[in-house]
C-alpha cells in the first residue's frame, strides 16, 4: 500500500490543477425524475459494512441516489481518486484525512465512518504480540519494530498512544510499513516484535497462539471515530443537496447496522473475502450515526505531539 506521502503528492497536483481553471461541475444533476449516480471509495474491511448494507436496504434509492461501491487499498488511494472526480464521496482513517486538511487539500467529511467498541480488550483492532514474545506490555515496545498498513496514519497515533500510557517512550517505537494480511506471518518469522491489526487479522494472530497487549484505538480516547466519510469542498459548493442526501442516507445506514449486527456480520461476507466461520467470531466496530468531535480533537493533538501535524488540524474547516 502507498505510503501517506504519496497521497499528498497527488493531491497537491489535483489540488493545483483544480486551481488552475477547471470549470466543469463536480456532479451535474441529474435529469429530472432520475436518481443521482453516485460513485463512493471503500476499503474491503468490516467498518464499512453500513454503506453495503444501507444500498440492499434500499435507504440510498429512498433518498434518489444510485449508488456504487469502489474498492480501493486505502486513503492514498481514495483522497485522490474524490479529487478528481472519479468518486464523488469516499472513506478514510481521521488521521490522514487531519494531515490532508493540514495541506489544504480541499476536502470535507460529511458524516461519521466508524468507531472503536470503547472496551478495552475486546474492540475490533488491537495492539498484538506472538505466543512466546518476551513484550507484556506496550511499554516495552520502546525501540521496538511494529507493523503498520501505512505509515504515518491512525495506527501511529494510537499505539504510541498506548506505549505513553503503559509508561514507555512512545517516540522510540520504530514503524514498519506492511499490509494487513501479511502482518500475522511477519510477526510469527520475527520480522516485527508486534503488530497492530484490524479484523479479521486479529482473528488470524489469535489462532496463531497470539497476545493481545493493548486495545490501541481505545487507549487513543473514549469512543474513538476511527474513519468518516468525506467529498470535495467542490461537489460541497455546486451540489450541496446531493451531498445532504448522501449523508443522510449513509446515517440511517449507520444506525440501522449498530442496531442490526446479525445483518451487518451477513453483508461483509459479500463484499469481502472473510469465511463465514470468521465473520461470525470478529469483533465489531460501532456505527454511531454521529461523529465523536471531542475524541476527533484528541486524535488532532496527538498527532501534533508525535509531529504528524505541524500545527493544530483547523476542525471547524475539516468536520461538519
Amino acid at each position: 500500500m502507498r505510503t501517506f506521502a504519496a497521497l499528498l503528492f497527488a493531491t497537491a497536483l489535483l489540488a493545483g490543477a483544480a486551481a488552475c481553471g477547471s470549470n466543469s461541475p463536480a456532479s451535474p444533476p441529474a435529469p429530472a425524475g432520475q436518481p443521482d449516480k453516485v460513485t463512493v471509495g471503500v476499503i474491503p474491511i468490516l467498518d464499512v459494512a453500513p454503506i453495503y448494507l444501507g444500498k440492499q436496504k434500499g435507504l440510498f434509492s429512498k433518498h434518489n441516489i444510485d449508488l456504487t461501491l469502489e474498492q480501493a487499498q486505502g486513503g492514498a488511494a481514495i483522497v485522490p481518486a474524490v479529487l478528481s472526480k472519479q468518486y464523488q464521496f469516499g472513506f478514510s482513517n481521521m488521521i490522514s484525512l487531519l494531515i490532508a486538511q493540514s495541506k489544504n487539500v480541499p476536502i470535507k467529511v460529511v458524516c461519521n465512518g466508524n468507531n472503536s467498541t470503547g472496551v478495552d480488550g475486546n474492540d475490533f483492532a488491537a495492539l498484538m504480540v506472538k505466543a512466546d514474545s518476551p513484550i507484556k506490555t506496550a511499554a516495552d515496545l520502546a525501540g521496538k519494530k511494529v507493523a503498520a498498513n501505512t505509515l504515518k496514519n491512525i495506527v501511529d497515533t494510537s499505539v504510541r498512544a498506548s506505549v505513553r500510557k503503559a509508561g514507555g517512550d512512545a517516540k522510540s517505537v520504530q514503524f514498519v510499513e506492511l499490509a494487513f494480511p501479511q502482518q500475522p506471518a511477519a510477526l510469527q518469522s520475527g520480522q516485527v516484535d508486534a503488530v497492530f491489526v484490524v479484523e479479521p487479522f486479529q482473528q488470524q494472530v489469535l489462532a496463531q497462539g497470539g497476545r493481545k497487549i493493548a486495545s490501541s484505538y481505545v487507549d487513543a480516547a473514549p469512543n474513538l471515530t476511527v474513519a468518516t466519510y468525506f467529498t470535495s469542498t467542490e461537489l460541497l459548493k455546486q451540489n450541496p443537496d446531493l451531498v445532504k442526501r448522501f449523508t443522510d442516507a449513509m446515517k440511517e445506514s449507520l444506525a440501522y447496522a449498530d442496531s442490526h449486527a446479525d445483518e451487518a456480520r451477513q453483508i461483509i461476507g459479500t463484499y469481502t473475502q472473510i469465511s463465514a466461520d470468521v465473520i461470525a467470531k470478529v469483533t465489531l466496530p460501532k456505527w454511531p450515526a454521529d461523529i465523536n468531535r471531542q475524541s476527533v480533537q484528541t486524535l488532532s493533538d496527538l498527532a501534533v505531539g508525535d509531529g504528524l501535524l505541524t500545527k493544530p488540524a483547523d476542525l471547524n474547516a475539516l468536520l461538519p
